[in-house]
């Protein structure tokens, strides 16, 4: 194992278990706030602090070459910074410098290959960037959200295209995923220019727009997407195809709730953020990490159908924290929220668990 790269992950580790704390705190769990403001910070934990280093370290994982690592580093060093509130200007900026990192490394990756699916993760860490610089100038968080949720929906889109880059689609696929995508992106731009360019109740449609691309891509995903062929097979193999197939269902619930909600109102929010966030990221985290973590950390995770109890814990929580919030139902809206977190520890210990007994001297399942 390259314990060399242990101090980067366990940085962005420590922002997921802060947002987690921040998450019930926000559900009105009593417990201590342990930093100031810490529950206002959920949201840019979980998403800069966390999964924009993890997504930072697996692209410098890639590259191999150590002054790439600057921009998990960054990230990381922000998250930290931000959690202790000492100087939380300092700490955006340096999570906003993280995600410029992620934008340089992408410009190389394109430059040496520049296919659908690089081109769609470069797009992605600009929108990542544009995201923290409005959170740096003070735009609402429930509005630079939008951005950060495109983010990691981009990302993971991009992903999927370079694990599946030997299919073969047809042209009509691909102007399909070209509408998608433009849809959300269109989305974005038209959430930027409210209250600029356009008047400020334009918000309300940007995130109409916006969710219209999020649906568009989770029905892209769901009609082409290599895992509707592979939950055929067993093993690890379907367990990953399980995750993906699940998590494009909720991106696709995430996204019809904002067309018909927009922006939300009350817990309507929560409901449109957590489909997305929970329903769709974790899920594709639950189903990547025996492939990730074991080509940052060397070390093979074996699979074990033990993996299903933390999938099925997340989701069926989740339904019941969509309803909750739907239906503003405060107690069942909090057990829900900390049967989530109790899931995503649950996937920790399983992955810990699991690599302790993999193979640290080879990668692979």
């Amino acid at each position: 194992m390259k314990f060399s790269r242990l101090p980067v992950l366990a940085l962005g580790m420590f922002a997921l278990l802060a947002a987690m704390w921040a998450g019930l705190l926000r559900l009105d769990w009593k417990f201590p706030e342990l930093a100031p403001s810490l529950a206002q910070l959920h949201g840019p934990l979980m998403i800069s602090g966390f999964f924009g280093t993890v997504i930072n370290i697996e692209r410098a994982v890639a590259l191999n070459q150590r002054r790439y690592w600057l921009a998990p580093m960054l990230s990381g060093i922000g998250a930290l910074v931000t959690i202790s509130g000492l100087a939380p200007q300092l700490g955006i900026a340096l999570l906003t410098l993280g995600s410029l990192g992620l934008v340089i490394i992408f410009g190389v990756i394109v430059r040496r290959y520049a296919g659908r699916d690089t081109l769609t993760m470069a797009i992605a860490a600009l929108v990542w960037l544009v995201g923290n610089v409005m959170w740096f100038a003070e735009y609402p968080l429930w509005r630079v959200a939008l951005w950060w949720m495109a983010f990691l929906v981009l990302t993971i889109l991009g992903e999927r295209l370079e694990l599946a880059r030997l299919m073969r689609l047809d042209t009509r696929a691909k102007n399909l995923y070209v509408v998608s995508a433009a849809l959300l992106l269109a989305g974005l731009v038209l959430n930027l220019s409210a209250g600029w360019i356009l008047p400020s109740d334009w918000v309300e449609l940007s995130a109409r727009v916006a969710g219209a691309g999020f649906l568009a891509i989770a029905l892209w995903l769901l009609r082409y997407d290599i895992a509707q062929k592979t939950i055929k097979q067993t093993g690890l193999t379907r367990f990953i195809a399980v995750c993906l197939l699940v998590g494009y269902v909720w991106l696709g619930i995430g996204g019809a709730l904002r067309v018909v909600f927009g922006v939300g109102s009350g817990w309507q929010g929560d409901a449109l953020l957590h489909a997305v966030l929970l329903g769709y990221v974790f899920s594709m985290i639950f189903g990547h990490a025996p492939i990730i973590f074991p080509a940052i950390l060397n070390r093979a995770i074996p699979y074990t159908p033990t993996f299903y109890l933390h999938l099925v814990l997340l989701h069926v929580s989740l339904v019941v924290r969509v309803i909750a919030d739907l239906l503003d139902l405060r107690e069942a809206r909090m057990w829900a929220g900390m049967f989530n977190v109790i899931a995503i520890l649950l996937f920790l210990f399983a992955t810990v668990r699991a690599m302790r007994l993999g193979n640290p001297n080879r990668i692979g399942v």
